[in-house]
């Protein structure tokens, strides 16, 4: 009986032996990354990311979902309810710190991967609003994005420094795929979009009615830096939708690739890793793609890096 017991324990070990090699047990292993509405930038490129990822790291599968951009995917993060998401980098700097809307709720799990390309502030109205500059937007129905949003922050702050509120106009609000569908019924005069651009949203748009990409003045977004160092001026060129046949003078952010504190370490790394040898995937799949680069991945980084990106970054010679 003793001498079966030690013959079937063997067979056990040996099993084990061959399925788990070298005392690893090798699993599959499951990330996600939040991104923003169907209509915006987020989307496409997050999903780009997701089929790089997976196809580069051995056992890895990403998967890109929609979620409600910068403010949303923050509040999923600060819950664990995600372990990535794309986010503002001002909207990321506000969280950290418990400033703005996150006042008295600081997210201390936030931690940096990558900066990715510039986001521009995109003001879209139909040209019979006769809306060409920010001030013709007071008496106006307007979407402001979705509410608690990234881009109801940059709305807000542009708003103010043009000295107009909520109060001096009709507002909605409306995710950009919403927005880019009222504008083509024309139940709403003009909608705020902030991603990069071209964004399909505007481009839908652009293709049935005859719309105008309203500038913001150089000395008001000046103001905003005052205000957000994580601001810049950045300028739509033309032609980059239907009718635009000028450039735009307007504001930017940056969109940042951020994880829960708690995620793994070396995972991160491979991901990291993975992101900027094979970044030319990127580019091949959405036009953005081209301004994803190793030389601004820590532009306008806002909060602290992963230590898996940190070590990275740290064998490329990009930090210290």
């Amino acid at each position: 009986m003793k001498k079966r017991n030690v013959v079937t324990l063997s067979v056990v070990c040996l099993m084990m032996v061959v399925l788990v090699g070298c005392g690893t047990v090798s699993k599959k292993q499951f990330f996600n990354i939040t991104t923003g509405g169907t209509g915006g930038t987020y989307y496409p490129v997050g999903g780009a990311l997701a089929d790089v990822l997976s196809s580069n790291i051995e056992g890895l599968t990403v998967t890109a979902q929609a979620g409600n951009a910068s403010v949303g995917n923050v509040n999923l993060l600060s819950n664990h309810e995600t372990e990535s998401a794309f986010v503002q980098n001002n909207v990321a700097f506000w969280a950290y710190e418990g400033q703005a809307s996150f006042e008295g709720n600081a997210v201390d799990n936030l931690r940096g991967i990558a900066s990715l390309y510039p986001e521009a502030i995109q003001i879209v109205a139909l040209e019979s609003s006769g809306i060409t500059s920010v001030e013709d937007l007071k008496g106006k129905k307007v979407s402001v994005g979705e509410q608690g949003s990234g881009v109801e922050v940059d709305v807000k702050n542009i708003l103010d420094v043009h000295g107009l509120t909520y109060d001096d106009m009709s507002i909605d609000y409306l995710s950009f795929t919403e927005a880019a569908q009222k504008l083509k019924d024309k139940q709403i005069d003009a909608a705020f979009v902030t991603a990069g651009y071209p964004t399909s949203s505007v481009m839908d748009v652009s293709k049935s009615r005859d719309i105008v990409i309203v500038p913001i003045a150089e000395e008001k977004v000046n103001a905003m830096i005052e205000k957000s160092p994580y601001y810049a001026q950045t300028t739509i060129p033309a032609g980059t939708y239907d009718g635009q046949d000028e450039p735009v003078n307007t504001a930017t952010t940056m969109a940042m690739w951020v994880c829960d504190a708690e995620a793994d370490d070396d995972l991160v790394y491979g991901m990291t890793k993975a992101l900027w040898e094979n970044r030319q995937k990127l580019e091949e799949t959405h036009d953005k793609g081209k301004d994803i680069t190793i030389d601004t991945a820590l532009d306008g980084m806002a909060i602290p890096l992963h230590p898996g990106a940190e070590k990275y970054y740290k064998e490329q010679g990009i930090i210290d």
